[in-house]
């Protein structure tokens, strides 16, 4: 039994993936459980798999089992099927998955495959019919339409020509002319035209006029759904017929086969034309006969000229059919084979069995469809070569448990069926649990062999010797016992062992589940024996084995021999040292004798013993059949069986279809001899048919032969068909059953109309079907009743018929039960009722239920009709009225029974007018009402009309609502606010409609908007910003004014709130409104809605208009970039798409960015690639060349981040050839030959190759390798005066490359000096070695000089000349760069050879200039040093804050400007950059002291500001002005004007928000200090402002004057210096000189006076332990102040001060001065008067020349009076400036720094150098020199005390780091008063490293950023009149307004 050859990879190859689980588990089986079972298919892949390459296709496959099976996939050969990125892939949950893929990318072992799947688990596996998948790539195809030549009046076919490669996929549709005429496939045969199913076009009786149209196709892809027309047109030849023409195949075919699935349609054609036009007729051939018979034409068999056309084709319709062509002339035929396809289907029964050990086991394949050409069988996935139907498992085994499968194949498709054996029963294979070993020993004592063996059931223990079974005896003894645990001990004991015992001993324990077995030798010494043989029998053909029972120890040897000959003597014979022989494929005649064993000893005793074989053969049958084709009934037949070959005595018998043959059947049999028998059939019978066995016996074996019988029987009945008469809707069967062969085909036709004769066959439907010749008819009707025809035929005679009544009983019947009939009201009716059934019917009214007598009342009127299919009743009414509305019945009966129907009489009329009309409910809008329900006719109310209008309209000017009839309640909808309106309703049915209601009044309500904004439009404005632009709703609908519109917007697609602005209406008529909508996302869609308001709410949003923002530019580079190298000039990159969030808009493009790495710096040498795929190749590389590549992605926006750059090299290829040759004559038979390398390498080069050959005829081409490292070759041996010629080649791993130029050079004995090196550039780095060769020849040897720039050479310490003639450069800088020249010289000639050194080293410092400066950035300018020899890769540009950390930025080189992004407004900032290159990072540039656009807050007018109440003062803070730096907050304090202390209201208000200052008392003055912060730093503005009296009236102004002290006095008149004459001033610059002098010269007094006009050398000691203590400057209260960079310390580095205020000036941020008196820890009454001094209209101090206000004309000391500072500039980094005359400080930042990076953050803010510029001022002197290195302490100061910039008014300086100082009023002060400095304060915890308000955690930390960052001008900060005299000046300080600035710095 063969299984096809397809499968059998997959068994072979699968074997390892079968389930082994039997094996694997213990041999120990627990009865199975229920629960547990093999794999079973849920859901199995169908046979084909079709998809399209750009759909991809996912397979299924889904199996149950416990436990869960595990899903394989496999190929037709057996193997696993793996991933294939991209093109396949195995989901997780088992699908076999093909995604789309590129035409490029079809692999046909992938696309065009067979696959299956597979599903196992520990109890077995099962495999799924064939897969066979197959991809279709897209591809372009026309279809053709050619020529159809035809004689005229015959009928042409066109077919449409497909090409085969998608032939399969693509199905004709339609066909059309060039006429329009359009042709579709359809079911009508009789036309001229007909698309046939096949898909061809068929013209019936073509004539001339046909000649003249062409025709086209229409194709669909059933895979891509795509449609095309045929490419071309095709058009009919018309031959008019000169003569007769006999009938010719016009396609050349004979014979055809055609498949078609079940239930299609099947196209038969007979392409033949002839002239006179021939006759088309088909035939059948009856199945397995030549005979045939015309095919039977019907409904669903056509003829269409001599197409036959079989619709809902069925298998029966397989054959061969012929077609004849006949004419008068002569005749043709063709034949054509149809396979009707079934699907296949298999089932197994029983699914699943249980079967005990050693029981048969029975599976039987059931199996469906056509064709079948083979079954074959599978356990767990393997073959077990079975072909039949029927699987029997004789006597089951533990290996027989498993998943069984039967397979049915034909050449489309497959299928299978599974089925699962269990084992029942505990069952258990026996085991050898212990055994005896091999052992040796002397003759004499007795032996004792055990066995133990285990199993289920308990196995029984035998023992054999040699083969030989071992009976007891006197000296053998064998015993066995069963152990508790059921393990069976069986022993051997052999009493006193001779030396003949030895030999082999087995112990084999065996129960019906298996066998276990266990052998061991047994040496004996002494001599050598040979037990007795038996005869071995044995079959011819089958392979002798047998083992020599030798006994005796030690034996030498064992050999077997035949006729004293020893074996072996043949290549059958094999013979092995343990005495076993083998002998294959046994033959008689060679082989049967008797052969002799003989073993030996080393002492060369032997023994002796033959064996007698016997060689028997099996019966051979020759082959027998009956004759050829079935056999007729009555036919003679004979089969003879002769066995010629086997064993005499031969016993032979015959079987048919496995029975022994009865001579009741009409066979006999006979013997022919010995060797024979025959078998007569006098007359066949239809019993006969079957196969016949004849069977060959003899003491050898079995043999059969089995020949079939076929024997033709005409049909003949089984079952009959009778007449039927059955009840209406029952479900009616006939069976019609007929035998014969071959089997007759049973079909069943109906009479046409009442009479039989002709029939047509039954349609297909619902209800009636045929299954195997049995008629149902499922609920049978009156239209079933008929005559039937049923029909037998099978070929054989005329086949058999039965015509049958098939008759239906019918009761009456209404086909309809119940009715509803409608009359208007005195209008006639007619009520009817149809009664069908079995006549006579009689039929009966009632009227609500009781019996109608038209007697009674004459308006009723009673009549009958009898019908054809029963009896109609009519019931007239001749005039309806309201009592008529009543239920009629009718009631029908017959012999069969009776019916009735029922008839709902309505009389219907017009309805009453609706009433109770009233209010419930009403709004600006609507008005609900109700109403009672009138009397409604007897017809439903339809609906209600409610009619509405104005006041003042007519009701003939109405408005209506229609409202449902069902209802008495209604919204009247659509009214305007605020309007009166009339109402009433009226009713209406389906007769009329009532009179009107009663009217109401209403007056509708004000209500919100309803319409919405019209011309809504969204436009992007950029890529954060979008307008919106919008007008009014109509006036109609704002229901009031609109006061304004909410503007709503928020992300599109989500479901977030929308965020509304608010917008006031525009009252011109016809304007736009606008808003636009900031602060957006980049490229992201949003949805904006608008709705008005009015004083009633907002009006309803309108519809949602989205929109997108701008594009940008994708914030993320393309990711997983990678680079693949293709050859030596290509290279393939790939990437993924950015995150789809970070593209921000749609990529359009990709951009490649590539250029070899060396150049990669360069941007102009950077080549670009675009491209919208996600990989390209890259062209026209260099070979063997490093390329850096960077990829981004471009989008309308532009283009987006670079990814990180990645490297790839070229692959190498060969060399271009060597650049130079050189060949110099070294002697008469010597030549050198230099070379320069070549200009590309294109690869390391590995050689080179010294080609030289000498010029003349005949002569060979010499070949020398030289090393790679090696430029020249001295060739030698050469003869004198000879030429030769010369050339080089270089070669990489790639080959070997061009030769370089030829060179012709003769040896000779003069050598004039030549120079071998070659003019050459070389580079070398900055402080590395450089040498350049100069190798010379010549004799004699000549003289070597250089030149370097054209100066002879001089060695020195970094120069020399090396022995070879090389110049040797050590640590090479700038300066040797140039021109190097090599001379040689001898007598006989010179050379000489020039070099060029470039030195390659790091940059210089470039150039960087200031171009622009906004609120956030700066622009610069970068430009290299001149003096740069290498290539410039880029920049790196340093920046840093005035109070932060250093910042770089990278530049490209080619960047003429760049943008310093994201900057502090009005910020100083310092900038440096250096540039690098291939050699490092080069010198700093100079830094560049610059600041950011942006100043400080802008006072505001106080009315707008401050507004006042009894116990509040609100603050409107959007009426300051930011300065060009946006706002970040405002420090609010307040206090009553008589106290000292401020208290702090919030630190951290808001800007464009309101503040409320609660809690004041009435009728008081308070003074209000804001302190307004931005970036750019802050403004100090006090304001004082008195609370109204409860009842909201004002006080007056205060009059109080305080008692005026000196220094009060002289800070008055400082006030108002304006009214100060000239003399009056310079007396008061004598003063301070005075007062300074003074100072001065009291330095060591204890007591210090605490001024700030020290002189030079009045620099604080920072070594002064005390300082600290004295000085005196704390936080405010509740003030948390954040730590200064670099400093353990809050405080502010420095202050500025100025007497006069002005523009110029600048307070410390936050830095808040207690003077003396205003500590809480010193007596209030020490406390000092203080005054801020107002701008005085910009004349700050005398005029130039003047000596100033606090130092004498030509003082020398410096301001610089910080006190506690703790470090001084470096003094060699600092330089001091005087201006011509001046005597204002002005402080500016050095040019000149060592190094930027040294020392950053402790440094970075001391680089300043004092300048004096003209102008008055308050100090002048020189500045001081600065000595001290400790500048980079940590704990000293970080800033430095001298801070430059352009500023108008020196800085004051306070103390620093914790240290407390209090503020030296100078000249503020009475010089007279004599009176000395008050102590110094006692000390607070100042301790570094404890100090409560410097480390607090909770500090309100401020960005050391906003601390005083302005330079530019100031505003007026408190311009005051000037004072007439001291009490007019205070009464106007008491009642002025305006503000008074003060100072406060908190870090």
């Amino acid at each position: 039994m063969n299984m096809p050859n397809e499968r059998l990879k997959w068994l072979t190859l699968y074997a390892a993936v079968a389930l082994i689980v039997c094996g694997s588990q213990s041999l120990a089986a627990n009865p199975p459980d229920a629960d547990q079972k093999g794999p079973v298919f849920l859901k199995e892949p169908t046979n084909r798999i079709d998809f399209s390459n750009s759909t991809g296709a996912e397979i299924e496959c889904k199996s149950s089992g416990n436990p869960m099976p595990e899903i394989i996939w496999i190929r037709s050969d057996g193997t696993a099927v793996g991933d294939v990125p991209g093109l396949r892939q195995i989901s997780s949950d088992g699908k076999l998955v093909f995604p789309p893929f590129r035409a490029e990318d079809y692999r046909q072992e992938v696309h065009a495959q067979v696959y299956a799947c597979l599903a196992r688990n520990q109890f077995g596996s099962i495999i799924s019919r064939d897969v066979h998948v197959r991809a279709v790539v897209s591809q372009h195809y026309e279809e053709d339409i050619h020529k159809a030549f035809v004689i005229r009046g015959n009928s042409a076919i066109l077919k449409c020509d497909i090409p085969s490669f998608v032939a399969d996929f693509v199905n004709v549709i339609s066909w059309h002319s060039d006429e329009q005429e359009n042709f579709y496939p359809g079911t009508e045969y009789d036309g001229k035209y007909l698309v046939l199913p096949s898909g061809e076009l068929h013209i019936r009786e073509v004539g001339p006029e046909d000649g003249y149209k062409s025709y086209q196709c229409r194709t669909k892809h059933r895979l891509t759904g795509e449609t095309r027309l045929s490419a071309t047109k095709g058009r009919l030849v018309i031959t008019e017929p000169v003569a007769s023409v006999g009938p010719r195949l016009t396609s050349g075919d004979e014979s055809r086969i055609l498949k078609v699935y079940l239930a299609a349609s099947a196209t038969l054609l007979c392409p033949a034309q002839a002239y006179p036009v021939p006759f088309f007729r088909w035939y059948k051939f009856i199945e397995g006969t030549t005979r045939k018979q015309a095919v039977v034409l019907n409904d669903r068999v056509k003829q269409v000229s001599g197409t036959l056309i079989i619709k809902d084709a069925v298998v029966e319709d397989s054959g061969k059919y012929l077609c004849v062509v006949n004419n008068s002339v002569g005749g043709e035929s063709v034949e054509t084979v149809l396979t009707v396809t079934a699907p296949l289907s298999a089932k197994i029964d029983p699914p699943t069995q249980t079967v005990d050990f050693g029981r048969p086991a029975v599976f039987t394949c059931q199996y469906t469809g056509n064709p079948i050409k083979t079954v074959s069988w599978m356990k767990d996935g393997k073959a077990i070569g079975h072909s039949e139907p029927v699987l029997r498992i004789e006597s089951v085994k533990k290996e027989d448990k498993g998943m069984y499968q039967c397979f049915v194949r034909n050449d489309q498709e497959s299928a299978e069926a599974s089925a699962e054996l269990k084992l029942g029963g505990r069952f258990d294979p026996p085991v050898i649990r212990q055994a005896f070993q091999e052992e040796t020993m002397e003759p004499g004592p007795s032996v004792f062999l055990k066995c133990v063996a285990g199993g289920n059931p308990t196995p029984e223990i035998s023992w054999e010797l040699d083969g030989k079974k071992i009976a007891n005896n006197d000296r053998y003894q064998v015993g066995q016992y069963v152990t508790v645990n059921g393990d069976v001990v069986s022993y051997l004991n052999i009493t006193s062992v001779h030396a003949n015992d030895g030999g082999l001993y087995k112990c084999i324990a065996k129960s019906k589940v298996g066998v276990a077995e266990h052998s061991a030798k047994l040496n004996v010494y002494g001599l050598p024996y040979i037990r007795q043989m038996e005869k071995k029998a044995i079959v011819a053909g089958e392979t002798l084995i047998v083992t020599c029972p030798v006994a005796g120890y030690p034996i030498d040897s064992i050999v077997w021999e035949r006729d004293n000959r020893a074996l072996p003597i043949n290549r059958k014979q094999k013979v092995f040292p343990n005495g076993t022989l083998i002998i294959e494929n046994v033959e008689r005649n060679s082989d049967q004798a008797t052969y002799t064993c003989v073993a030996k000893n080393q002492e060369g005793y032997s023994a002796r013993g033959s064996l007698e074989v016997q060689v028997m053969v099996l019966p051979r049958i020759i082959p027998f059949a009956f004759e050829e084709g079935p056999a007729q009934v009555g036919q003679y037949l004979t089969l003879h069986c002769s066995v010629p070959g086997g064993d005499l005595p031969l016993n032979i018998d015959w079987t048919l279809d496995g029975q022994q043959i009865s001579e009741d059947l009409g066979i006999t049999t006979a013997r022919v001899g010995r060797r024979g028998s025959v078998l007569t059939i006098e007359a066949v019978e239809a019993p006969h048919a079957g196969n016949f066995t004849c069977h060959a016996r003899n003491l050898a074996g079995h043999q059969q032969f089995t020949t079939p019988l076929n024997v033709y029987v005409p049909p003949r009945w089984i079952l009959e068909p009778t007449d039927k008469a059955f009840a209406q809707g029952s479900d009616a069967k006939v069976e019609c059953k007929a035998d014969g062969f071959p089997k007759p085909q049973v079909t069943w036709k109906k009479a046409v109309g009442d009479t039989p004769g002709e029939y047509k066959d039954l349609k297909k439907s619902d209800n009636i079907r045929v299954e195997e010749g049995t008629l149902h008819v499922d609920n049978i009707q009156k239209t079933n009743e008929g005559y039937y025809l049923c029909e037998a035929i099978n070929g054989i005679g005329s086949g058999l018929s039965a015509v049958i009544m098939i008759s239906v009983q019918a009761p009456p019947e209404f086909t309809e039960k119940l009715r509803n009939q409608t009359a208007r009201r005195g209008e006639p009716a007619v009520l009817q009722c149809e009664a069908k059934g079995e006549k006579p019917i009689g039929i009966l009214w009632n009227m609500n239920n009781m019996r109608l007598d038209p007697k009674n009342d004459n308006r009723y009127t009673i009549r009958e009709e009898i019908l054809s299919t029963g009896v109609m009743s009519s019931l007239s009414i001749k005039r309806t009225e309201r009592s008529d509305s009543a239920l009629f019945t009718c009631v029908a009966t017959n012999a069969f029974g009776s019916d009735d129907a029922s008839i709902n009489m309505i009389v219907q009329e017009v309805p009453e007018m609706p009433y109770a009309l009233k209010v419930l409910d009403k709004s600006g809008r609507s008005v609900q009402l109700s109403w009672a329900q009138p009397y409604d006719g007897n017809s439903p109310l339809d609906r209600y009309i409610i009619e509405f209008k104005r006041s003042r309209a007519s009701w003939t000017e109405i408005d209506r609502v229609i409202v449902p009839g069902h209802t008495t309640e209604a919204q009247v909808q659509k009214l305007s606010p605020a309007t009166t309106y009339n109402i009433r309703i009226v009713a209406e049915n389906a007769i009329g409609t009532s009179q009107s209601s009663e009217a109401v009044t209403i007056i509708t309500a004000e209500e919100a908007p309803s319409g919405k904004p019209q011309n809504i439009k969204v436009e992007p404005v950029n890529q954060t910003t979008m307008r919106v632009t919008w007008k009014p709703p109509p006036r109609t609908e704002w229901n009031g004014e609109i006061l304004g519109y909410y503007v709503g917007y928020k992300l599109s697609n989500t479901n977030s709130s929308y965020v509304f602005e608010t917008i006031n209406f525009i009252t011109e008529e016809g304007k736009e409104h606008n808003l636009e909508l900031q602060n957006l996302r980049v490229y992201t869609q949003y949805s904006v809605v608008i709705q008005a308001f009015n004083k009633i709410g907002a009006g309803p949003l309108s519809e949602e208009e989205k929109q997108f923002t701008a594009e940008g530019t994708p914030s993320q580079p393309p990711s997983d970039t990678a680079c693949t190298t293709l050859t030596s000039q290509t290279i393939r990159v790939g990437w993924v798409s950015p995150p789809l969030e970070s593209a921000n808009g749609v990529i359009k493009t990709y951009k490649v960015v590539y250029a070899p790495s060396d150049e990669w710096y360069d941007e102009t040498k950077r080549h670009y690639k675009k491209t919208a795929s996600s990989d390209t190749v890259l062209h026209g590389l260099k070979k063997y060349t490093n390329y850096t590549m960077q990829v981004l992605a471009t989008t309308a926006g532009g283009d987006g981040v670079r990814s990180v750059p990645i490297h790839c090299q070229t692959e190498p290829d060969v060399p271009e050839a060597p650049t130079d040759v050189k060949a110099l004559v070294m002697g008469n038979a010597a030549i050198l030959v230099s070379w320069r390398p070549p200009a590309q390498p294109n690869g390391i080069i590995t050689q080179y190759t010294v080609y030289s050959k000498a010029e003349g005829a005949e002569t060979e081409t010499k070949t020398q390798k030289v090393p790679h490292y090696q430029m020249s070759f001295e060739a030698t041996e050469l003869e004198k005066n000879k030429p030769y010629e010369f050339w080089v080649t270089a070669s990489t791993t790639i080959g070997e490359g061009q030769q370089s130029k030829s060179i012709v050079a003769m040896p000779s004995d003069q050598v004039p000096a030549k120079i071998a090196s070659f003019d050459d550039t070389f580079t070398a780095t900055f402080k590395e070695d450089a040498k350049m060769p100069c190798l010379a020849v010549g004799a004699p040897q000549p003289e070597i000089t250089w030149k370097i720039k054209g100066v002879e050479f001089s060695a020195n310490d970094r120069m020399r000349l090396l022995p070879d003639g090389s110049l040797l450069i050590k640590s090479v800088n700038r300066q040797d760069a140039g021109d190097y020249s090599c001379h040689a010289e001898n007598s006989i000639a010179k050379d000489s050879i020039t070099h060029k050194l470039i030195v390659l080293a790091p940059p210089q410092s470039p150039h960087v200039t200031l171009s622009a400066t906004t609120t956030d950035a700066l622009t610069v300018k970068l430009k290299p040093h001149e003096g740069d020899t290498a290539p410039l890769h880029g920049y790196t540009l340093h920046y840093k804050p005035e109070f932060g950390e250093w910042e770089t930025s990278e530049v490209s080189v080619d960047s003429q400007k760049h943008n310093i992004e994201g900057l502090f407004c009005g910020s100083r900032y310092q900038v440096y950059a250096t540039g690098f290159n291939n050699i490092g990072a080069g010198e700093a540039s100079d830094i560049l002291n610059t600041r950011t656009k942006g100043q400080k807050p802008k006072l505001p007018e106080k009315p707008r500001f401050i507004e006042v109440s009894s116990n509040s003062v609100s603050l409107h803070f959007k009426a300051w002005k930011d300065g060009g730096c946006p706002m970040s907050h405002f420090v609010v304090e307040s206090k009553k004007r008589d106290q000292i202390e401020w208290n702090q209201i919030s630190n951290n208000v808001k800007p464009d928000n309101n503040y409320v200052v609660l809690d004041l008392e009435p009728a008081t003055w308070y003074n209000l200090r804001i302190t307004a912060h931005n970036s750019a730093g802050f403004t100090v503005a006090e304001y004082d402002f008195a609370t109204l009296t409860v009842t909201g009236g004002t006080i007056a102004p205060s009059r109080d004057l305080p008692e005026l002290s000196a220094e009060d006095t002289i800070r008055i008149i400082l006030s108002n210096l304006n009214l100060v004459v000239p003399v009056v001033a310079a007396l008061l610059v004598i003063i301070i000189a005075i007062i300074v002098i003074c100072i001065l010269r009291s330095k060591g007094n204890h007591h210090k006076v605490y001024n700030q006009t020290m002189g030079p050398g009045a620099t604080l000691d920072k070594r002064r332990p005390d300082l600290r203590d004295e000085l005196g400057y704390i936080a405010p209260p509740n003030r948390k102040l954040p730590p200064v960079p670099g400093s353990n310390y809050n405080t502010c580095d420095r202050i500025k001060r100025g007497t006069v205020i002005s523009m110029e000036d600048e307070i410390c941020p936050y830095a808040t001065f207690h003077l003396l008196g205003f500590r809480e820890e010193m007596d209030p009454t020490k406390a000092m008067n203080f005054q801020t001094f107002p701008h005085q209209n910009g004349h700050a101090g005398p005029v130039p020349g003047h000596a100033g206000t606090m130092l004498p004309p030509g003082h020398p000391g410096h301001v610089h009076s910080r006190s506690g500072s703790q470090s001084m500039p470096r003094a060699n980094r600092y330089q001091r400036k005087n201006s011509q005359g001046g005597q204002s400080s002005i402080y500016t930042p050095a040019p000149e720094y060592d190094d930027p990076a040294n020392c950053a953050e402790e440094d970075q803010y001391r680089r300043y150098t004092r300048v004096n510029s003209q102008g008055g001022s308050l100090y002048s002197g020189p500045g001081p020199e600065y000595d001290d290195p400790a500048n980079c302490a940590p704990e000293e100061d970080q800033y430095g005390s001298q801070y430059g910039g352009p500023y108008g008014q020196p800085y004051d300086h306070y103390g620093s780091r914790g240290s407390m100082g209090r503020r030296s009023i100078g000249s503020a002060r009475n010089p007279g008063n004599g009176s000395p400095e008050p102590p110094p304060p006692p000390p607070r915890n100042h301790d570094m490293s404890n100090s409560s308000f410097n480390d607090s955690k909770e500090s309100n930390e401020i960005s050391e950023a906003e601390c005083d960052r302005d330079h530019g001008p100031r505003g007026n900060y408190g311009e005051t009149k000037p004072a007439q005299n001291n009490s007019n000046s205070n009464k106007q300080m008491a009642q002025d307004s305006q503000p008074t600035i003060l100072w406060q710095c908190n870090l």
